[in-house]
């Protein structure tokens, strides 16, 4: 079974998905957005110094995930010296965002009636995605072992500099 975890550059028209082999992680998720940065966006984007990051309420990239905060603070912001603001969708209202409909939705059409019976084939119509609007989609087999249940103390929750707008702050 493969697990999915999708970067949609709404400037680019481009995605990238990772297929996970293991379990779907806050530290799986916050390395594909990594990968993505390494490989795509700091070249797409050289002189960017901050990014905005659309997500969904729950799951590997949850607002309420210890992980997944550290995670990007460590691996995303410190790591390649980027303001991060992340966008979590409230519950029910997944389905607004644009990776659901501009890149998971054409990837589902594309696959429609075949049997993903292996990772190479969900590769293969993943990467074989195409759009009118010219969107272009790349995808990548990540074999690393994800474990589930991945604890953060306060301690180094107190060390992750958030700061919450006013407006919506949770």
């Amino acid at each position: 079974k493969g697990i999915p975890y999708g970067v949609y550059d709404t400037q680019a028209n481009q995605g990238t998905v990772f297929i996970g082999t293991t379990f779907d992680t806050a530290a799986f998720a916050v390395e594909s957005i990594g990968k993505w940065w390494r490989k795509e966006g700091q070249r797409r984007y050289p002189h960017c110094n901050s990014i905005l990051i659309l997500a969904d309420g729950g799951g590997s990239n949850g607002s309420r995930s210890r992980s997944w905060k550290l995670g990007i603070q460590e691996k995303i912001s410190d790591r390649h010296g980027l303001e991060v603001t992340v966008a979590h969708y409230p519950p029910g209202a997944s389905k607004w965002n644009p990776i659901e409909h501009r890149l998971f939705a054409e990837i589902s059409k594309n696959w429609a009636g075949i049997p993903l019976v292996n990772y190479e084939t969900m590769l293969k119509y993943i990467r074989s995605t195409k759009t009118t609007t010219g969107l272009k989609i790349k995808a990548h087999l990540v074999r690393k072992k994800y474990k589930k249940g991945n604890k953060v103390p306060d301690e180094q929750m107190s060390q992750i500099q958030i700061y919450k707008p006013d407006t919506l702050p949770d």
